[in-house]
């Protein structure tokens, strides 16, 4: 099933064609003892965890397993009047993409968000600071795809949104399309003062770390994580409790203690050190997955969603026009006109 991800495009000459504009190149999947990604250009996608099987990326069964759930569970829901200006939607990326990938955010769903929505990046851009005013934070992180360089960006999104007094933190990752109003009611049947982290894990089962003692002491450590390249969120009450371990320095020092990226450390302080647990939604969704096993008619139900190249294929939703494949490999303009057909650049498509 993960093998046949390109059916739905044009065939394979749309495929070369696709390939070629975007000039990647998959790597091995038995490279990660660095995180390795996906080349240069827009379907780079840093990996930031253990090796990852076809089963595991498609959330195949397996003991243990989380279900997937769409709606809040029991004990979880409720009736607010939750407002997009409660949310703090913090966008990882790094000074390269921000013409590949975060100009087709920014054109995209940031301009429907973009009072929400601040973007992290390791260098100055005078481009991006005119644009986004200073909701462009520079942090002044390695460029680097360590896990301490990862963890550097991700302490200074939950920095901010700890000052920012907003009610829920949601990270994406530079490739994910968010869905503004889809987040809304997801969130809206939750409590921000209850111990709430959403998000979709990428494997089947919960991870097992080495956690780090004094002494030159170890102990293993078992934990979900939801991943960073489908997007998470975290209530205001949970975050309160993982101040300890998540704000400031803090956040690098326990990254230090498993030795794993952002998104696990963020998994193993709510699950191992607070005492919390991942929710875990089928509304998200990362590249790891097969994107084309989305039927395209609940492609606007979903909170986020994503493209890349996997076993050198393209990863993408299916979904007709108003844009060729050539012209959107990514799809996200062609779903932005799905979702806004009255943006201006939509209107103008010719024959939609």
């Amino acid at each position: 099933m993960g093998r046949r991800l390109i059916h739905g495009l044009s065939g394979a000459a749309v495929f070369l064609v696709s390939v070629a504009l975007l000039s990647v190149r998959h790597r091995g999947a038995q490279e990660t003892a660095q995180y390795p990604g996906l080349r240069e250009g827009m379907w780079e996608k840093p990996e930031r965890r253990s090796k990852v099987s076809p089963e595991d990326a498609m959330g195949g069964g397996g003991r243990g397993q989380k279900d997937l759930q769409v709606h809040p569970p029991e004990g979880y829901r409720t009736e607010g009047s939750l407002t997009l200006g409660d949310i703090f939607i913090a966008v990882k990326t790094t000074k390269r993409f921000h013409q590949s990938r975060m100009e087709l955010l920014l054109d995209t769903w940031i301009s429907r968000a973009r009072e929400q929505t601040y973007v992290f990046t390791d260098e100055e851009d005078d481009a991006l600071k005119r644009t986004m005013g200073d909701h462009a934070v520079f942090t002044n992180c390695s460029a680097e795809h360590s896990h301490l360089a990862l963890s550097c960006k991700m302490a200074a999104e939950f920095d901010a949104f700890l000052a920012s007094g907003r009610s829920w933190f949601c990270h994406l990752d530079d490739d994910n399309y968010l869905n503004p109003r889809a987040l809304l009611k997801l969130l809206s049947s939750y409590s921000a003062t209850w111990d709430v982290y959403l998000g979709k894990p990428s494997l089947n089962r919960p991870i097992w770390a080495s956690e780090t003692l004094p002494n030159n002491q170890t102990k293993s450590v078992r934990f979900w994580f939801a991943t960073g390249g489908a997007g998470f969120c975290i209530s205001r009450k949970l975050a309160s409790k993982m101040v300890p371990w998540a704000s400031g320095r803090n956040f690098l020092s326990t990254s230090e203690l498993i030795r794993l990226p952002d998104d696990c450390t963020i998994g193993y302080i709510i699950e191992c050190k607070v005492g919390g647990q991942l929710l875990p939604n089928a509304l998200f969704h990362s590249h790891l997955e097969n994107l084309q096993l989305i039927p395209p008619s609940r492609l606007t139900q979903q909170v986020t969603l994503s493209y890349g190249v996997f076993d050198n294929k393209l990863n993408v939703i299916e979904l007709s026009g108003p844009f060729s494949p050539q012209e959107d490999p990514s799809r996200f303009r062609s779903l932005h006109c799905h979702l806004y057909p009255n943006t201006s650049w939509c209107l103008q498509a010719v024959g939609w």
